[in-house]
C-alpha cells in the first residue's frame, strides 16, 4: 500500500483508503473502464464516491477520461511523467467491436493538429473501431 500512498501523495492527492482501493484496482487493469464497472468491483461502495475519486484522478494527472463512442465514459491510468498535454501526451484509443474493451495505445501518440485561427482545442479523441487481437485471435502488427 505504500507505493500507493507515494503516488497519490505525488499528485498532491490525501491517501484515503478509497482512493488506495480505486488506484490499486486502475493499476490491475489492462483496458479502460467504466465508472459501473468500478462500481459493480465495489458493490458495498457509493456511487458518488467512487465517482468523485475518478475526477480526482483525472484532474490531478494520475488517469484520462475516454469517449470510445459507446456514449459511455471509460478510465485509464496516465503514463509515467503524462500531463495530458494536447501537443506531448495524447494517444491512440482501440474499441474493439467484439469484446466492447476500449485499450489505450500508448505507443501510438495523436499528432499536433494545426487548426484555423480562432479556433482552441480543448481536447483531442481518436478512437479506432475493430476487433483487437485476442478476438481476433492471433497478434497483429498494429497499423503495420
Amino acid at each position: 500500500m505504500q507505493d500507493l500512498e507515494k503516488i497519490l501523495e505525488n499528485n498532491k492527492i490525501k491517501p484515503t483508503a478509497m482512493r488506495l482501493l480505486v488506484l490499486q484496482f486502475l493499476l490491475k487493469k489492462k483496458v479502460a473502464i467504466s465508472l459501473t464497472d468500478i462500481e459493480n468491483h465495489f458493490e458495498k461502495s457509493d456511487r458518488t464516491t467512487l465517482y468523485r475519486t475518478l475526477q480526482t484522478f483525472v484532474n490531478k494527472g494520475i488517469s484520462h477520461k475516454i469517449d470510445d463512442g459507446t456514449g459511455i465514459s471509460k478510465y485509464a491510468l496516465c503514463e509515467e511523467n503524462c500531463h495530458c498535454e494536447i501537443d506531448t501526451d495524447l494517444h491512440l484509443h482501440f474499441r474493439c467491436t467484439n469484446c466492447n474493451e476500449t485499450i489505450c495505445i500508448t505507443d501510438y501518440k495523436i499528432p499536433t493538429i494545426s487548426l484555423p485561427k480562432g479556433y482552441i482545442a480543448e481536447n483531442v479523441n481518436l478512437v479506432v473501431k475493430g476487433t483487437c487481437n485476442k478476438c481476433n485471435g492471433n497478434k497483429i502488427n498494429f497499423l503495420n
